[in-house]
């Protein structure tokens, strides 16, 4: 069952909108357990929230007749409400709230390294939000004590959001989306910033400055203080035309499938592609756009663009992870960790510890493979569809085992941009340097132009 108490009080059981017929202040109270699900709310909390400082003398039997309408209401759709020690507690089991999505959404958000992925989880997150915490219920005074940081969150949210955009070259998304907000919270410098960056990079650099102008006077008849030190110095850069706030550049070799963005495959090897899905090995941090597996379904597309999966497959792994989200996330995480210790054992020379980790997954895909006919070729090999969301995983590391036990793995070669790293096969001993604009590897001078070779062609 869906509780939505960011807007109007709302419930829902399976996507259909439910009447609970339970009154004003029983709705007030089941929304007060929502908002701290799966804790024990103690019984004078309850009366606190709901009559303020002046409840009734008869607040605590009207507060149980409360529970049990709630509980009768509630009862079909198997939302559990019990009590204990003078208290109430709503148990999260078969139940979601939107205002704990919200939060956790945005928690995600800020330790995402990707400003993409960041854009995801901050659209589901905004998505939720339909207006303040029970809009239909609660009075302002009770709204700030049932969810005093929801405001500052969104806002925050909406920043994040703002910034990353800039990061992935979509200022124009920023200058449709910010300017409202932005006028609704002046001396939000974070938001004006973004909003002053995006006007500058689409020529608008009078009305960037007009902006920061109307901010200065709001943080000193608001605040009685001047811009923040970043604000000045983007107000400087931009009256400077500083190179430094020009967009990024965007990836040139690209290929867009099912809306989803891959690297072509420029390994020669499917082991190779898998570890360039991920840019600038040796940069640290990472570069933003460097992760180009940024969600599950990103994955299940390279794994059918790499010949490792065919097109049912590739749809029946999206229509899997949409269903579970947390094990589908798991994962791209396992594939991940997959990827660095493949990158680790194809470039130098692997500790015991990792050539294991990459061996016993190695070893798992062997139970999963099927040796299917192709169409005039032979046969080749196909991970079963039983392997489920661990498909892709178990391909890339049948793959890898694949390569590890090659010849030709005495030719991988690396890329010697540090903003790069890139791996592809050099069999015949003349290519030297990775010509692909990604990672301008083509400009790099003369002396980093020959392709440093990885650790097994180096013995």
């Amino acid at each position: 069952m869906e509780f939505r108490l960011l807007g109007p009080f709302e419930a829902a059981a399976g996507g259909t909108a439910v009447e609970l017929g339970i009154r004003r202040q029983e709705r007030l109270l089941l929304a007060i357990l929502l908002c701290e699900v799966g804790r024990l709310v103690p019984t004078g909390r309850v009366i606190e929230l709901l009559w303020g400082d002046r409840p009734p003398a008869s607040a605590r039997s009207a507060v149980h007749t409360y529970i049990g309408r709630v509980r009768a209401a509630l009862a079909a759709y198997g939302v559990r409400i019990s009590t204990s020690n003078d208290g109430y507690l709503v148990s999260p089991e078969g139940l979601t709230v939107d205002m704990h999505e919200f939060a956790a959404l945005v928690r995600r958000a800020t330790e995402s390294a990707e400003p993409d992925a960041r854009v995801e989880l901050l659209d589901q997150a905004l998505g939720l939000w339909r207006g303040p915490l029970l809009a239909d219920l609660a009075p302002d005074g009770l709204r700030e004590l049932l969810g005093a940081q929801l405001d500052e969150t969104r806002l925050l949210a909406l920043e994040m959001r703002a910034e990353a955009w800039l990061l992935l070259g979509k200022h124009e998304q920023v200058i449709v989306e910010v300017p409202d907000p932005a006028a609704a919270h002046p001396t939000r410098e974070r938001l004006v910033g973004a909003l002053m960056t995006a006007l500058y990079r689409d020529g608008r650099q009078a009305d960037a400055l007009l902006l920061y102008d109307r901010t200065r006077r709001a943080l000193a008849e608001d605040l009685g203080v001047d811009p923040g030190e970043q604000l000045a110095e983007l107000y400087r850069r931009i009256l400077q035309r500083d190179p430094r706030l020009d967009p990024p550049r965007r990836m040139v070799y690209e290929v867009r499938l099912r809306e989803e963005s891959l690297p072509w495959s420029v390994g020669g090897h499917p082991a190779l592609d898998f570890c360039n899905t991920f840019a600038g090995w040796r940069q640290e941090p990472p570069l933003p756009g460097s992760e180009w597996l940024r969600r599950y379904r990103t994955l299940a597309v390279w794994t059918g663009f790499a010949g490792l999966a065919d097109e049912a497959a590739v749809s029946r792994l999206c229509v899997l992870a949409e269903r579970c989200p947390d094990e589908a996330a798991a994962v791209l995480d396992q594939a991940r960790r997959l990827r660095t210790n493949l990158y680790s054992c194809l470039t130098e020379t692997p500790d015991r510890v990792t050539f294991e980790q990459v061996a016993v997954l190695a070893q798992e895909a062997a139970r999963w493979q099927l040796l299917l006919p192709a169409h005039g070729d032979g046969a080749r090999w196909r991970t079963d569809l039983g392997a489920g969301l661990r498909l892709p995983l178990l391909a890339a590391a049948w793959t890898a085992a694949g390569l590890l036990t090659d010849p030709r793995r005495l030719a991988v070669c690396t890329c010697p941009n540090p903003s790069c790293g890139w791996l592809f096969l050099d069999e015949t001993g003349q290519r030297r340097f990775c010509s692909l604009a990604t990672c301008s590897g083509s400009q790099a001078p003369d002396e980093l132009r020959g392709a440093e070779p990885a650790a097994f062609g180096r013995r």
